[in-house]
């Protein structure tokens, strides 16, 4: 998988229907309007959480894919992952120095960072020059951004 492909939409979920017996299709409220994520049994959803109607969440999709021009959008999910209050999350590849790719963000790793695997398993390894899922809620207003991360998930 090419994680620098995928972008995410972040929005509500507003309900659910099935799209066959494995595959399921997910309404998110966003900012710019309704968009329709697939969810199949190769989407990784971060923590096993069951999605439920009110909950926040970031689904991200390869931007490379064809998309049919309908409206609402429909994007099939790689990753879905749920998020708590006021909480931000983006999903790039940081340096050894853990300053993102594009230089939008400066991670400062803590003590109380929980840091995993997509399946949930402990990380014991080095961080630096992989692709990370960042859970994080407030940033300096320096150049770049600095975090302290409530999680990490490792994208291996």
């Amino acid at each position: 998988m090419e994680y620098g492909n995928l972008v995410s939409a972040v929005g509500v979920v507003m309900n659910f229907t099935g799209s066959g017996c494995c595959s399921q299709m997910v309404t998110l409220r966003v900012q710019e309007g309704i968009v329709n994520i697939v969810i199949d049994q190769e989407t990784e959803v971060i923590d096993c959480r069951q999605l439920r109607p009110g909950m926040r969440v970031a689904a991200f999709y390869d931007k490379t894919l064809p998309v049919s021009m309908i409206y609402p959008p429909q994007y099939r999910a790689v990753i879905i992952a749920v998020l708590g209050k006021n909480e931000q999350i983006d999903l790039k590849y940081f340096d050894s120095d853990l300053i993102a790719g594009d230089h939008s963000l400066h991670l400062n790793q803590a003590r109380s960072t929980e840091i995993e695997t997509v399946n949930g398993q402990n990380f014991f390894c080095d961080i630096g020059n992989r692709y990370l899922l960042v859970y994080y809620t407030v940033t300096t207003r320096s150049i770049p951004p600095q975090t302290t991360p409530r999680k990490i998930v490792v994208l291996c």
